[in-house]
């Protein structure tokens, strides 16, 4: 996990300025998390302290969180055993990934004992223990009893003892000579792995750095490493140390072109060159905050847009299929002439058709060569009801085809308003944006809004740019705001965007009356890549024109204009400068 001791040590540092601060407040969001209000001479800070297995973390908070009315046992305990009491110590044994918050408290009798917090941060294992000053443990976030680890039981009443611990470097303090002869006496294997191995207190992705480091890029295995190679390692190591120690640490978070948060570290990350993206930050809690919020955050917004993801495919799927049924019917409805030149060829040789003819072999006038044309009859009928029924056949597929090829146009004008939605909805970033697609296809008809009677929350405004020239660009963030910024928003000579055949966002460059340089006009046209269907394609087509050129269509969806006097460009996606330019 990236959250590793080297990061831990990173993170005492920031904690220290809160020795001697009281306990104010304590809560438990959660089962698994404590906020520890600590009031200091600067201000009350909140330490957050999360045994969740997948986000264990210790470090100073700036978001707020909702606590459940009535407080848990364990939340309850912390108010009795901490309340009141002054932080006097925070200890790291070597780079173990524990933190042990020492407070000074008074027990039921007046008198003044130490309690001890350990912050075990350890992936599936984590926890937050109570130990008394005899060292024995008062209680846990999460007990641990035989039935889930034979090698460390954490119960009430028993004696606290440090997790099992292999024997490592502490690159903090190891020597040079140390490192090398480690090194040389493991295993051949990749070289960041083989680090992993000798040193305590380092994730993979340190590891990786270093080795990317000694290698320049190029893979190295630890028993092929060579001179220069080592120099470069036991450089790299040095300058970490240096950083750590002088609190000098370069706080970053890495993302992917589609900004999902993948990794973080404390120092500046080479190894991923340009296929990821690097967000740097002031501060370790700032960076942990920052991380977990949004990751829990992106997770929370695509679990809560999973309805809208089935509604929507269930939408697309059933009106893609009846658009193919009616194709077919139409199909069908292409025979219409042969049963009016039926009609005809009947009505012209009634004399010689009788009552309980099968069929009437009849020349066909309509063509020069006059061939002969066998019609079925049906005996039951006078040639003159066999001639009506004809004509009926004819105006049935007739009146058939005007109406499933309105039918069909209005189903494929549907299923590109499904799609719009859709690609919006993968784009969505936030739960407001979520709300105001489900209010969207509400109005349309497709979804019951279970908003209840609150007022629903009011739309974000549309996403804003700022061209290299310095011209404002706006996108819409769904249908009803591409209306709105493209119909009522839009000056006459503003420039209007959007992807050629492709579902997108509009996109509208404010030119104040100005003529915008093509740079502007090309980097609007990358935005309005990005912001659509075809933004993992090589090559995007994107149409701009002037706003006084883009009108809606009586009745149309929403999203749906139509536009004149337009010119196209061809433009690549590029995620990087859509971030770049974004304000």
């Amino acid at each position: 996990m990236a959250l590793d001791g080297a990061f831990l040590y990173a993170v005492k540092s920031e904690l220290m300025p809160l020795i001697g601060g009281r306990v104010e407040k304590i809560h438990q969001p959660s089962r698994e998390e404590v906020i520890i209000s600590i009031r200091t001479r600067g201000g009350s800070k909140k330490l957050y302290i999360s045994a969740n297995a997948g986000s264990a973390r210790v470090h100073i908070t700036e978001n707020s969180v909702d606590n459940p009315q009535t407080p848990p046992m364990f939340c309850m305990l912390l108010r009795k055993r901490l309340g009141s009491g002054k932080l006097i110590d925070i200890r790291q044994d070597g780079l173990e990934r524990i933190l042990f918050l020492d407070f000074e408290c008074v027990n039921e009798l007046g008198d003044i004992v130490t309690i001890t917090l350990a912050c075990e941060i350890m992936g599936r294992c984590s926890n937050l223990i109570i130990i008394s000053s005899e060292g024995k443990v008062i209680d846990s976030i999460k007990r641990v009893d035989e039935d889930m680890s034979r090698e460390r039981l954490v119960l009430p009443g028993m004696k606290y003892t440090l997790p099992p611990r292999d024997d490592r470097l502490n690159f903090l303090i190891a020597e040079p000579e140390d490192i090398v002869s480690r090194l040389q006496g493991t295993e051949p294997k990749e070289l960041s792995k083989a680090l992993i191995r000798i040193f305590e207190g380092i994730s993979p992705i340190l590891a990786r750095e270093w080795a990317f480091f000694a290698g320049r890029g190029v893979h190295i295995e630890s028993d092929t490493i060579s001179g220069d190679q080592l120099d470069r390692l036991l450089f790299a190591v040095k300058r970490t140390r240096q950083q750590l120690e002088s609190s000098e640490c370069c706080f970053s978070a890495v993302s992917d072109k589609e900004g999902q948060l993948k990794d973080f570290s404390f120092i500046r990350l080479s190894q991923f060159g340009t296929l990821m993206y690097t967000k740097e930050l002031g501060s370790a809690s700032e960076l942990l905050d920052y991380f977990y919020s949004e990751r829990d955050r992106a997770a929370r917004t695509k679990q809560r847009a999973n309805d809208l993801f089935k509604l929507l495919m269930n939408l697309t799927d059933r009106t893609s299929r009846r658009i193919a049924a009616q194709r077919d019917e139409l199909a069908a409805c292409a025979d219409k002439e042969h049963a009016k030149l039926c009609g005809d060829l009947i009505s012209a040789n009634m004399y010689r058709i009788q009552k309980g003819d099968s069929v009437a072999v009849v020349e066909n006038f309509y063509d020069e060569a006059c061939p002969q044309v066998t019609i079925s009859l049906d005996v039951r009928k006078t040639p003159a009801q066999n001639a009506q029924h004809y004509y009926s056949e004819y105006k049935k597929s007739v009146t058939a085809e005007e109406k499933l090829t309105e039918q069909i146009q209005k189903g494929e004008e549907e299923l590109q308003y499904l799609e719009s939605v859709f690609d919006a909805l993968t784009r969505a970033s936030s739960e407001n944006d979520i709300i105001q697609l489900r209010l969207e296809l509400k109005e349309q008809g497709y979804v019951r809004y279970a908003g209840g009677k609150a007022k629903p929350p009011k739309a974000l405004p549309p996403m804003e740019y700022k061209s290299s020239d310095g011209y404002s660009i706006l996108v819409g963030r769904n249908n009803k705001q591409n209306d709105q910024l493209s119909l009522k928003f839009a000056e006459k000579t503003d420039i209007w965007l959007h992807t050629q055949l492709i579902t997108g966002s509009h996109v509208l460059i404010l030119t104040n009356g100005e003529t915008p340089p093509e740079k502007t006009i090309e980097e609007a046209a990358v935005i309005a890549a990005v912001n659509s269907r075809g933004r993992d394609s090589g090559l995007v087509p994107v149409d701009h024109c002037l706003a006084r050129y883009v009108k809606k269509p009586t009745g149309a969806k929403p999203g749906k204009v139509i536009f004149t006097n337009y010119k196209t460009i061809f433009v690549k996606p590029d995620t990087e400068l859509e971030q770049k330019l974004r304000v």
